[in-house]
């Protein structure tokens, strides 16, 4: 049987520094979605200012107001200890379907993007026990921590390339496009046995769903194509499993283990595209934070080994998850304010991890630093799946980049940010280095 990427498609097509997102950041992020009010604190957000750094809007709101209740229902979560507790408790549902109906009874023109996210099924981020506890059991026993480690030959391998090639065509790179980028995309196509003859067009996927906001018709057109195209590789995979990812969730099908065909696509539609955010993220503003803390960076080059704990202190000191979101739904307290039923709630784990309360000197950048138990993957129930893998592939390529470009220095003095308080990404990452490295 042949691929679905045989006959035509119109998919769209970008280049590797278009930004991209979760097809569902729209619905996750009302702030940006809903219309706001005079609250000072949900404008400051929409500023290039706070896109710039957030963390004294942080600070503030953790010393004025750290359970905030902004317009249309959105309650603001920035202190450690409340963000911590409300990760666990139940009554803070991530359930899409509450979520969308929190949305739409909001905001009416979000009725059309609602329906394209209820299309991608329920998967294991999106729903609450015990839907969350049976899914991602099934998706831990093809997930497992051998299959990530056994991928750290093939990722150097796949480092090695993109930094040689940047270092080569040097003495100056944008990291986003060369390594930040491209390297979380290929990780996934290995992860999934996606073919090496498909992987373009699923790049082009994931661009069309970037602009899901943009062209909702379209983008029903790309979820299509691409589901189709998982449907196919399941089949394939049923009839020749091999040692990937959707071998591993289709085996679990085979024994009887309670996944339909619709959370089987949704799932791998689900770790598919968030694989590839996370990650970009990661390495992009945790070789920043490096390069404006010189001393630490000096460090790291004499002590290479310190790259494994000093991911945790990059994660934590620039979260590229910065918010989550959840719906409330039923009255729960927090940080001594009630939450009402039907209200939604930013959880802002880049605050909690600036907390002076839970850490000494929080704005330092300290990759030694004793006791991180950060907040930029989660906690809880929810604690992030791909975790180890968004790890060991920022390690390798920070490691890598350190050992391979000496000199390493910025090579602009104003960045840019994309518009989206959820996640902190660079739209460029402009490095110089030495010539001849």
């Amino acid at each position: 049987m042949n691929s679905p990427l045989t006959t035509d498609s119109t998919s769209p097509t970008t280049d590797a520094t278009s930004p991209t997102k979760d097809p569902a950041s729209a619905i996750e992020d009302p702030a940006r979605s809903l219309p706001s009010g005079p609250d000072p604190f949900t404008a400051a957000m929409q500023t290039a200012e706070f896109r710039r750094d957030p963390y004294p809007l942080y600070a503030r709101m953790r010393r004025e107001s750290p359970v905030h209740r902004g317009p249309q229902g959105i309650w603001y979560l920035t202190r450690y200890a409340d963000v911590e507790q409300a990760l666990g408790d139940l009554r803070l549902s991530n359930d899409r379907e509450r979520m969308t109906s929190a949305l739409v009874a909001r905001d009416g023109r979000l009725r059309d993007l609602s329906r394209l996210t209820a299309r991608l099924g329920r998967v294991m981020s999106n729903t609450d026990p015990p839907d969350h506890a049976r899914l991602r059991k099934l998706v831990n026993k093809a997930f497992t921590a051998r299959r990530i480690e056994g991928l750290r030959d093939r990722i150097r391998t796949l480092v090695d390339r993109l930094v040689d090639a940047a270092v080569v065509a040097g003495p100056t790179m944008d990291l986003i496009a060369a390594v930040a980028a491209p390297l979380p995309h290929a990780v996934v196509c290995e992860l999934f046995g996606i073919p090496a003859g498909d992987r373009e067009r699923v790049k082009a996927w994931f661009r069309g769903l970037g602009r899901i906001t943009e062209d909702i018709e379209r983008a029903e057109v790309v979820v299509g194509e691409f589901e189709e195209y998982l449907m196919w590789l399941a089949g394939q995979r049923r009839t020749a499993p091999g040692d990937d990812l959707i071998s591993g969730l289709v085996t679990a099908q085979a024994r009887g283990d309670q996944l339909t065909d619709e959370e089987l696509l949704s799932t791998c539609f689900m770790l598919i595209t968030a694989g590839d955010e996370t990650t970009t993220n990661l390495i992009g503003n945790g070789t920043l934070a490096l390069l404006r803390h010189p001393g630490q960076l000096a460090r790291l080059r004499a002590e290479p080994g310190l790259i494994r704990p000093a991911i945790d202190e990059l994660v934590r000191y620039d979260s590229p998850t910065q918010s989550i979101v959840r719906v409330v739904s039923e009255d729960v307290t927090v940080g001594g304010r009630t939450l009402p039923a039907g209200d939604l709630a930013y959880l802002v784990l880049a605050s909690a991890n600036r907390d002076p309360d839970r850490f000494a000197d929080p704005d330092r950048l300290d990759l030694t630093r004793p006791g991180n138990r950060h907040l930029g993957f989660g906690n809880g129930p929810h604690f992030c799946l791909g975790a180890p893998l968004a790890r060991l592939e920022t390690e390798l390529a920070i490691g890598t980049l350190v050992r391979k470009a000496p000199g390493l220095r910025l090579g602009a003095d104003e960045l840019a940010w994309r518009p989206n308080p959820l996640q902190r990404r660079l739209c460029a990452l402009p490095l110089a280095y030495a010539s001849g490295a």
